[in-house]
Order: structure tokens, then C-alpha cells, then sequence
């Protein structure tokens, strides 16, 4: 299935066109935390609960539970069944009916029921992550007609990525959470249904995954060529630099590089130089979203536009991308950067026609061509936009006093940028640095991230980095970066506490288009909005993965599109199992 019925693969298909069918089973992949999902950090765990709020989840947990479907990488939202062998959808699209497969079961052995899938799409939606809860509110629940169908029903207006949300939802055992709480903070290992399976647990330091040697669903269409390795391993390092520096020794083998400085400058250590280490750029043709210093609205500091904007302009990117990012990087402009969905130019007739209702209610850029964060001269402190950028203070009731910027109510204009890792500081602190002389006291805390997650959750902090990406096909999940309601809602990803009426609206629109092109309006004109807001200050993307990797790995010829592909479609290899 797919949001709009649009599939790439015949019903017959053999296995995925990216993967190699034949591809040899044995071997480890290691690598550090890439991504961050739910209660996830980056930098260390202490719970094998990655569904949860409570905790830091460790990254992995995914890969040891099936479930109904699982995504073509080669296609923007296509599903295909995993545990489930088949589904029905009714006419007006509220119900569907899933038939499980014979033979999927869990690691214990034990059979893997429409009363588990019941259970656990239940279960997530009342007490799984507030991300996840918000993205199930569509989705009025699951029951089991027996053990083998179940049926889900949805809201009548339900978003449209909604039932594939749920069709990638993770299946749990509900014998096993008949014995112990779901919704707690655990290292306790759950029963999981697939590929792989919890093996050994450094706590906060590293874990390892091992592979099901029998997994029943190993030579399904949506399996067959993935999942090669015996042991996939996470190492949690707390510091990049130290990070590097075990993966020259080995103590890794694949590594994404995400610092300019050190893919331009650390590559020259001597398994590099002797060629057991490889370097590759990849292309992602997803889109890259938006990351930058995102500005809490909660707080009094920010809640004037123009003082957001002001924030803009002192930030000189051109700078900073040449003298520190060895000009690696394009500016971000767009939520949707790096894709058909991002506005571009005067909006078109039917991007006006979503947009006229709040005529006079947004600011007037939004039927224009869409902002762009200024373009400075590179030397770090650009005083046209300097200027520019003192002026909107004032004009927005912050006076300079001696030197020093005070709020509207006289109190001193000061910021805090948090951030969990020191890796960011150089940014900062030239960023800090022509704040400064536009009279805005700043400073930078670096906090542990437990503390770090904590504060973010319960949005206690001025300004941060935050990192946002979607789909090509978005939905519901816009909900929670951009609504009202996630706003309020502790550990939603709305960070800067965005509450404009326009956004909720453009939203619903994107969520009710019934066909791709009205997707694309609707995104196009939801971004206008929100780069209206002058919600964040803009950071930089590149539309490619730096990757680099001990030379052990085999890999296909063909890459998926819209996902890294790795580890799920390399494989251990010798010298003549390569390609």
C-alpha cells in the first residue's frame, strides 16, 4: 500500500531492486549512533525501552521486532507486507483489515498473533512516546477478529500517512507485557519477532544485536538480501574527537562523517593512506528538512518577530561555512530544503488560493517569493546586515544602553544556546561573537545528555541546534514539529513552540490532499508560513552522506533512494565477495 495508491513493484516481486539476493550471511558491522529516534540520545543509553518518554532508548531496538509492513526504499512511501500477508481497505478508507501470514512468530517460539498487533498499536497509542502518541491520534484503535486478522479503524479526516505509520509500528509479545509495565525505563531485553535479537549490553558504552539464524521471515520479498550480518554493533562514545580516534584503531568499522573539518583534514592516518580504509560520497535524494539554532517562543526574548529575524542577520553563514566547514556546505532556507516540496518564487494560483484566507493575518512576504536569510560578504561581521539587524531591535522596543540590549520591560537582553556535545562550539562562538555587538549577551552551556534530553522535553532552554527531516510524502508527522497542540505537549519536536493558526490550517490542508500534486501545493504554501515566522536561524545541508569504512564490507551496485541503505543491505565479505 501507499498514500496515494502509486506502487513500483509488480505483486511477484522476487526482492527489493537494491539489495543482492545472494549476498553471504556472516560477519559484524559496528558503527556509532547515527540517528536519533523517540527517547534516544546520540551520546549514551541506559534502556532497552526505545518507545517510551521515560529514558535514554538505545539505538537498534527496531531491528528486533517485525512488523505489519516495511517501506521500499526506492519509493517515496510504498509499503510491503512482512507479518502481514495481506490487507483490505474499506471504501472510504477508515478501516483496515490486515491478514497475518502462517509462521511469523516470536524469538521464543512462540506464535505471533493479530492479538499481539491489536495489543500493541493499543498500547502505543496510550503510553508510547508523546511523538508517537500524537502521530496515532487518527487512529482510533485495533481489535482482533482472531488469530489472524486484525482490523484498525481510523478517524473519518484521518491524515493520510496515518495506517502506515501503524503498519511500521513494532509488534510486541502481550504474554510478555502481561508479566511487567510497558512504560517503563528498562535494560531488561523484550521479547522481540525480528531479525535480530538483543545480545550483548555495555550499558551507556555499546551494544550488539545478533542476527535470528532462523528468522521465519529471512526469505520473504521485503527480507531476502537484507539483514547479512551476524552482529550489528552501536559504540557510544561522548566525545567526537575521541570517536575518531577509535575508529582509526579499529574499535568500528564504518563510520558517517558529519564534521567538515574532519573529513577535509583527519583522513590521513595510516590505514587510510595503505587503502584498508575507504572513502565514499553517497547522494541523498531525500529531503534534507530544516537544522539550525531554533529560538524557544516560550521564552519572552523571543516572542517579536523582528527580534527573530535580527537573530538571522547576525549570523554570518558565508563565514562560517568558509572558515570552518571548508565551504562543504549550501545554506538551509526551507523545511522541505532538497525537494520538489520547498516554495520557490511567487506562489502559484492554487498555493494563493490555500494562503487567502489569512490575508492580513500573516505577514504579506507570504504571497511574494518565500524568505531567504541574507548573503553576507564573509568577513564574519557583515555590517549591512549588522546594521540591519540593530535596527529591527530597536524598532521592536530593544534599546542599547552602554553597549548592553534590554527587553521591552527594561529587563537585559540575554540568551543561552545549549547544546549536548562540544562539536558545534566553533559556530557558536562566532555566532556569540557578532551578537555581542549588536548588544546581546550570549553564552553557551554544554550539558550531559541526560540533562540535555530532560531540558528539551520539558522545553527548558533559550535557543538550540535542532535538526528536522520528513518524508517525501509528510503528513501527520508535521503535526508535531508545527501545530498549536504540540506546542504544549512535553517531548513533542515542536522545540521552538510554534502556535500560529495559519500553520494549523495548512497542516490539515496537507494532511486532506487526495493527490501528490496537491500535496506539493500544500507543503509549498505551509513552507511560506513557517519561513515567515523567522522560527529559526538557518543552518546549512548537502544533499549526499560522507561515508568512510574499513575494507570488509561488500555492497550492491544499486543503492536505494530514499534511505543510507547500510547496514541493511552490505554484507561481510573477502576480497572476491566485494561487489
Amino acid at each position: 500500500m501507499s498514500a496515494f495508491g502509486d506502487l513500483g513493484l509488480p505483486a511477484d516481486f522476487s526482492h527489493f531492486p537494491y539489495v543482492n539476493p545472494n549476498a553471504p550471511k556472516g560477519g559484524t558491522f559496528s558503527e556509532l549512533p547515527t540517528s536519533r529516534t523517540y527517547n534516544g540520545s546520540f551520546l549514551t543509553f541506559n534502556s532497552l525501552n526505545a518507545f517510551i518518554l521515560k529514558g535514554e532508548g538505545v539505538l537498534g531496538m527496531d531491528l528486533t521486532f517485525a512488523t505489519l509492513m516495511v517501506r521500499s526504499g526506492n519509493e517515496p512511501d510504498a509499503m510491503y507486507g512482512l507479518a502481514a500477508r495481506s490487507v483490505r481497505v474499506s471504501e472510504d478508507g477508515q478501516t483496515y483489515r490486515f491478514t497475518l501470514r502462517d509462521g511469523a512468530k516470536f524469538h521464543d517460539g512462540t506464535p505471533l498473533t493479530a492479538h499481539d498487533v491489536a495489543w500493541s498499536i493499543n498500547t502505543l497509542k496510550e503510553q508510547g512516546h508523546p511523538i508517537i502518541t500524537q502521530q496515532l491520534r487518527d487512529c482510533k484503535g485495533a481489535q482482533a477478529a482472531d488469530d489472524r486478522t486484525v482490523t484498525v479503524t481510523f478517524a473519518e479526516k484521518r491524515a493520510r500517512d496515518v495506517p502506515l505509520f501503524v503498519a511500521g509500528l513494532p509488534i510486541f509479545s502481550r504474554a510478555y507485557y502481561s508479566k511487567q509495565p510497558f512504560d517503563q525505563s528498562t535494560l531488561d531485553v523484550p521479547l522481540g519477532s525480528g531479525p535480530y535479537k538483543v545480545g550483548r549490553v555495555d550499558t551507556g558504552r555499546a551494544i550488539e544485536f545478533e542476527r535470528v539464524k532462523d528468522w521465519w521471515g529471512a526469505d520473504l520479498p521485503v527480507s531476502r538480501g537484507l539483514n547479512n550480518f551476524d552482529i550489528i554493533r552501536y559504540e557510544y562514545y561522548r566525545d567526537r574527537e575521541v570517536g575518531f580516534e577509535g575508529f582509526t584503531g579499529r574499535n568500528y568499522l564504518f563510520r558517517e562523517e558529519f564534521t567538515s573539518r574532519v573529513w577535509a583534514t583527519r583522513y590521513d592516518f595510516p590505514a587510510f593512506k595503505d587503502g584498508r580504509v575507504k572513502r565514499a560520497v553517497i547522494p541523498d535524494d531525500t529531503p534534507s528538512g530544516a537544522q539550525g539554532w531554533f529560538m524557544n517562543l516560550r521564552r519572552a526574548q523571543f516572542k517579536d518577530r523582528r527580534v527573530r529575524e535580527a537573530m538571522i542577520d547576525a549570523f554570518d553563514f558565508e563565514w562560517t561555512n568558509k572558515n570552518i566547514m571548508y565551504g562543504s556546505y549550501d545554506r538551509t532556507h526551507s523545511v522541505f530544503q532538497n525537494s520538489p516540496l520547498m516554495a520557490q518564487g511567487k506562489p502559484s494560483p492554487a498555493e494563493v488560493a490555500l494562503l487567502e484566507p489569512f490575508r492580513g493575518k500573516v505577514p504579506d512576504e507570504v504571497f511574494g517569493d518565500p524568505y531567504l536569510p541574507p548573503v553576507t560578504d564573509a568577513s564574519g561581521q557583515d555590517r549591512r546586515w549588522l546594521r540591519r539587524a540593530n535596527q529591527l531591535l530597536t524598532d521592536a522596543g530593544c534599546e542599547l544602553k552602554n553597549g548592553k540590549r534590554t527587553l521591552p520591560d527594561g529587563q537585559p537582553f540575554k540568551i543561552e544556546f545549549m547544546i549536548d556535545e562540544p562539536t558545534f562550539t566553533p559556530h557558536h562562538t562566532a555566532y556569540i561573537k557578532n551578537l555581542s555587538t549588536i548588544g546581546i549577551e550570549a553564552s553557551l552551556r554544554v550539558v550531559d545528555p541526560v540533562q540535555y534530553r530532560a531540558r528539551m522535553d520539558s522545553f527548558d532552554f533559550d535557543i538550540t541546534v535542532e535538526r528536522m527531516g520528513f518524508s517525501s510524502t509528510p503528513g501527520d508527522s508535521l503535526r508535531s514539529y508545527f501545530s498549536s497542540q504540540a506546542a504544549s505537549i512535553k517531548g513533542s519536536q515542536n522545540r521552538a513552540g510554534i502556535a500560529e493558526p495559519a500553520i494549523d490550517a495548512l497542516i490539515e490542508a496537507v494532511v486532506a490532499a487526495k493527490t501528490r500534486e496537491e500535496l506539493t501545493t500544500a507543503c509549498r504554501a505551509l513552507d511560506r508560513v513557517i519561513r515567515a515566522g523567522r522560527y529559526w536561524v538557518p543552518h546549512w545541508y548537502k544533499a549526499s552522506h560522507w561515508i568512510a569504512y574499513w575494507d570488509v564490507f561488500g555492497r550492491p551496485a544499486a543503492q536505494p533512494r530514499y534511505f543510507r541503505g547500510i547496514p541493511a543491505t552490505w554484507w561481510s565479505a573477502g576480497p572476491d565477495q566485494k561487489g
